[in-house]
């Protein structure tokens, strides 16, 4: 039940952010946003570490590396999906950044030697398929000034950032560094890194004191941010990584009805089609079938013998 409500809570939540964003764009802009969002996560994990005593002195070398974790998963990856926002809806900004499991498992062939299972190229395949039916009709159309198609770019770039900080993120729980600590330490270095965005980019530190932003900021922090985040470790550790990776199959479920009913998201034939192949891809990606073959011999009788 535990890890049933652990599961339910980071869906939720995660398949809700994509809406929650929508409310940060506008006013502000996206880069001094995402510094508030960070600063004020980094003070909330770094503060629950402090509590707990938990050991947060590192090397230089590894310093770098918490910088690498903050450029790629807490501030580029971010950054380009918030810009991606001003072009897409949430929903399909959701569906294309379920392309991170795929993009995971290509670049830990690529960076730690791990073999890809067959079923991962079809799994491919279908997301990829999926992906261009979503957006037929800006494909049909493609030309350097298609917004929706440039959202669409902008989405697989931010997907991409993210999947490389997982890998950083990788190698530093294989040398054990802390989860909790190193995420503690790449928001913080995240946030200087946006607030570096800001003053190269020549944007002002403004605030919007609306409600639709204040609320969704602080949801976007607390919740989205260090909530999600540490209830999905939390199953990582109970159920394993290839279990606790289906929440990023299913919040686009969540996403992309939060999208319908506020937003206006209408359903073509195409998209049901392509909502539903890339489903099937990143489940087909996700499910163990050698496990499920194993599984299959064992519940065979033993043959009799004569």
């Amino acid at each position: 039940m535990k890890n049933f409500l652990l599961y339910l809570v980071t869906v939720l939540i995660w398949g809700s952010t994509w809406l929650a964003i929508e409310f940060q764009l506008g006013v502000v802009a996206a880069e001094v946003s995402l510094v508030y969002r960070f600063a004020m996560a980094a003070l909330l994990m770094w503060g629950y570490c402090l509590y707990r005593k938990l050991p947060m002195r590192y090397d230089l070398v590894q310093h770098g590396f918490f910088i690498l974790l903050a450029a790629f998963n807490f501030c580029f990856n971010y950054l380009v999906l918030y810009w991606a926002q001003e072009y897409l809806t949430s929903a399909l900004a959701s569906i294309a950044f379920t392309t991170l499991l795929l993009m995971n498992i290509v670049n830990t062939r690529l960076f730690f030697g791990r073999p890809i299972a067959g079923r991962i190229y079809a799994g491919a395949l279908l997301g990829i398929i999926g992906i261009v039916l979503l957006f037929w009709t800006d494909v049909q159309d493609l030309d350097l000034s298609n917004l929706t198609l440039m959202g669409l770019l902008m989405a697989l770039s931010g997907t991409l950032f993210a999947s490389l900080g997982n890998m950083v993120s990788v190698r530093n729980s294989a040398r054990q560094v802390g989860i909790l600590q190193g995420n503690a330490w790449g928001m913080l270095y995240g946030t200087g890194i946006l607030s570096l965005v800001v003053w190269i980019s020549g944007a002002q530190f403004t605030f919007d004191t609306r409600m639709p932003y204040v609320l969704s900021l602080l949801y976007l922090s607390v919740f989205g941010t260090v909530i999600a985040f540490a209830c999905y470790f939390v199953l990582l550790k109970n159920i394993g990584p290839e279990r606790a990776s289906y929440v990023i199959v299913l919040f686009p479920l969540v996403a992309v009805v939060l999208s319908t009913w506020f937003e206006g998201f209408v359903w073509h034939a195409n998209t049901v089609w392509g909502f539903l192949l890339v489903l099937t891809g990143n489940a087909l990606v996700l499910t163990p079938l050698e496990r499920f073959r194993q599984w299959r011999l064992a519940r065979r009788p033993l043959p009799q013998s004569p």
